[in-house]
């Protein structure tokens, strides 16, 4: 049995992944046993996990409890990303915008694998198709980008509006905020990355690689 079969029955008791009244529950593992595909930290005692049916757990005391919080959506969630304790995006089939959760247009069809906020009104999606999405006003609206290519991108940082790097099958660099973005050495195929700032960054991947830069990428 998965963890996702792991469900009992009780018609008295609320608490599917998707926040909704429900006669199932998660029995175990809890809070949730849907699979989680990334997580945010916030501050060390508070941190964001999204994962598949929409699932969406938060920790206020460094992990040792986490609580469901209802989606809206049971679509599965593949990103998120927060720049404060109040304001985060979690994307995946469906993009949404934590207690509260609210949907929001993504303006396309491609599953959106990573997000990347530098501010409660500036982040930069990225997903299937060598799709990169921008938004300048905290999500009520995202804006296409010309990526170059058609390769799926796992992840995205950015460090401020302008600097960010995008990886996946191929890796992808822009300084002006995604106006034009320019292919760097690609690597393995990498399924993350973290920059620290402008300059400083590193990228895991296939084969377990790791590739750390101090030049931005170059």
């Amino acid at each position: 049995m998965t963890d996702i079969e792991a469900l009992q029955q009780n018609n008295s008791r609320a608490g599917a992944p998707n926040g909704e009244p429900s006669g199932w529950f998660w029995q175990n593992p809890l809070p949730a046993g849907a699979p989680l595909q990334a997580v945010a930290p916030i501050d060390s005692q508070t941190a964001v996990a999204v994962g598949f049916e929409g699932t969406i757990l938060r920790t206020n005391n460094g992990g040792e409890t986490w609580t469901i919080q209802p989606s809206g959506t049971s679509n599965f969630l593949r990103g998120v990303s927060f720049v404060d304790a109040n304001v985060g995006v979690a994307v995946g089939d469906a993009a949404d915008g934590g207690v509260t959760w609210t949907r929001q247009s993504r303006g396309t069809t491609q599953p959106l694998l990573a997000i990347s906020l530098v501010d409660a009104q500036t982040g930069t999606a990225v997903g299937a198709s060598g799709t990169i999405l921008r938004t300048t006003d905290g999500g009520a609206s995202w804006t296409q980008q010309s990526s170059g290519t058609t390769a799926i991108l796992w992840g995205v940082s950015f460090t401020d509006a302008d600097n960010g790097t995008a990886v996946g099958w191929v890796t992808l660099r822009t300084t002006d905020g995604g106006a034009t973005w320019h292919r760097q050495t690609d690597l393995a195929p990498l399924s993350a990355v973290s920059f620290v700032d402008a300059n400083v960054g590193t990228a895991v991947g296939a084969g377990g690689a790791i590739v750390h830069t101090g030049t931005g990428g170059e």
